[in-house]
């Protein structure tokens, strides 16, 4: 008898049970989208931003941080989140999904949460996690794409030119534009910070001016490829979308005519680009406290978010950079090259250190003002048939301001074969002497000895005495022309001859000139 009331006892109490479950003793947490990459999983001591919906077990919301329109913020292990939660999203991603179910003692316990969650309640947490990070964390590089050659790398005092495209963590866009900045590398180890060449137009941390773009997600191995994912459905659904990164988004994007100093960029940038060569593309990953820490940037970015780069640098230069020569083919006869004053023919290919051509003048006097600084110099001291190529920085190029289709602050590379030269004379003279003047030149010049010179006369002489090399008339103009301008310049009072009192050489009125100064 006793035996039978023990079993029936048993059996009530196992059907009660199943029945009635009651309150679980731990966490249920149920994974229900797992992104596909995971670079970093939640460990205790990281810092982590989430958004959640909070209900009960019937499906009843008590809270949201959607609502609140602000993601959760804070330190996984050191309570700012209820226990349950805290040991939840231990082992997460970033994108992904949980659901959370908290028994009471891992929540609220007996006392609940004012008029919002009763006591001894199972709570059920919705969230995604945005970010995560922790106070050990550097910048994350990772090199997408490197030149073949790189005979010089960013370093501090540096302008640098780059496009680049920014997301948050999670891969949504903050402002992200694709565009073209210039920048200068702070030296001040108190800064570490970079000086934007743009000229502000807005409050926004980006020029407002460029085409927008997707969040960079992985870059394809053709450099001229960026691939691009984008959350249409924040569960199942991802798109990819694959853009021409260069060409002609590029060509959309200008620098904004600048001065240095009008705004800042953030150190983890500054730390990132140091190094970087002509052409690099790198991935950057800043946490906060290298970027726009806990108070964030206008409403795109949230406080402590972390920040991702694709960064590809165009050219850079520093403010002392000369012009660089390389000579690729010397001239197997070379009798002379070329210098101030001389009138020079050449082929070349122009363009920018990212591959964009442009065009330059072909026929120039060198010193003449007609070309860029940079080119004017570098053209100099060559032989007919070499070949150069030449890497001009933009203080002596374009400048700030660029031109035409040049943007400003633009490193440029020239491919140069000098194809013909002729020697020039002094800046201000016409006709330069080979050799010596004739002892007596008027007599010279005055053929048929009547004590006059007219045009004719004159223009024999020199005529004669640059077909016989003793004399040099000056280049890239009409030989007549300047052979007038001179006997206009010795015919002192107009009446069309030249008579011995009138002749005098440029030298020694030059000469007369400099003595009468210095009295």
């Amino acid at each position: 008898m006793v035996r039978r009331i023990i079993l029936s006892l048993l059996l009530a109490t196992w059907f009660s049970v199943d029945c009635n479950p009651g309150p679980i003793d731990d966490i249920a947490v149920d994974r229900y989208f797992i992104p596909k990459s995971c670079i970093r999983e939640v460990k205790s001591g990281d810092f982590v931003r989430y958004h959640y919906n909070g209900t009960f077990t019937d499906g009843k919301q008590f809270d949201s941080s959607y609502d609140r329109g602000a993601a959760f913020f804070g330190q996984v292990g050191q309570k700012w989140q209820i226990a349950g939660v805290d040991k939840g999203i231990l082992g997460m991603c970033v994108n992904e999904h949980r659901k959370i179910t908290v028994p009471p003692h891992l929540a609220y316990g007996s006392q609940g949460a004012g008029d919002k969650v009763p006591p001894d309640t199972t709570l059920v947490f919705d969230l995604v996690l945005l970010d995560v990070f922790n106070r050990a964390d550097q910048v994350q590089t990772k090199v997408i794409s490197t030149p073949k050659e790189c005979k010089r790398s960013v370093m501090r005092t540096d302008f640098v030119r780059f496009h680049f495209n920014g997301t948050l963590l999670d891969g949504s866009a903050f402002d992200s534009r694709l565009v073209l900045l210039s920048v200068l590398v702070a030296t001040s180890k108190e800064l570490q910070k970079i000086i934007t060449i743009y000229k502000q137009v807005s409050r926004t941390l980006l020029p407002p001016n460029s085409c927008s773009c997707l969040s960079n997600v992985d870059i394809a191995m053709d450099p001229q490829e960026s691939i691009l994912t984008s959350k249409s459905n924040p569960v199942s659904e991802w798109t990819h979308v694959i853009y021409q990164m260069y060409p002609e988004v590029y060509k959309r994007s200008q620098t904004q005519d600048s001065v240095v100093g009008e705004g800042w960029l953030i150190k983890g940038l500054d730390e990132g680009l140091l190094g970087m060569c002509v052409g690099e593309i790198r991935h950057f990953i800043i946490p906060p406290f290298l970027a726009f820490g806990e108070k964030g940037y206008g409403k795109d970015i949230p406080g402590s978010a972390v920040l991702v780069f694709d960064i590809h640098v165009i050219d850079f230069h520093g403010v002392k950079d000369t012009v660089q020569v390389d000579i690729t083919r010397k001239s197997e006869a070379c009798n002379e090259t070329s210098e101030v004053n001389d009138f020079i023919q050449y082929h070349y290919n122009c363009s920018l250190l990212d591959g964009t051509d442009y065009e330059t003048p072909q026929d120039v006097v060198l010193g003449g003002d007609k070309i860029i600084d940079g080119l004017d110099e570098a053209l100099r001291n060559m032989c007919v048939g070499e070949r150069r190529t030449v890497i001009v920085p933009p203080h002596l190029g374009h400048g700030e301001k660029g031109a035409g289709i040049v943007p400003g602050s633009a490193v440029l590379r020239f491919e140069l074969e000098l194809v013909s030269l002729q020697k020039g004379v002094p800046e201000g003279y016409l006709f330069i002497w080979l050799e010596e003047s004739p002892g007596h030149l008027f007599e010279a010049l005055d053929v048929n000895q009547d004590q006059q010179v007219p045009l004719e006369e004159f223009s024999q002489f020199i005529k004669q005495q640059v077909s016989e090399g003793k004399g040099r008339l000056k280049p890239a103009q009409d030989p007549d022309s300047v052979i007038i301008d001179m006997f206009k310049n010795q015919d002192r009072n107009t009446d069309g001859l030249i008579t011995q009192d009138e002749l005098k050489l440029k030298v020694d009125e030059d000469a007369e000139k400099t003595r009468h100064e210095e009295l």
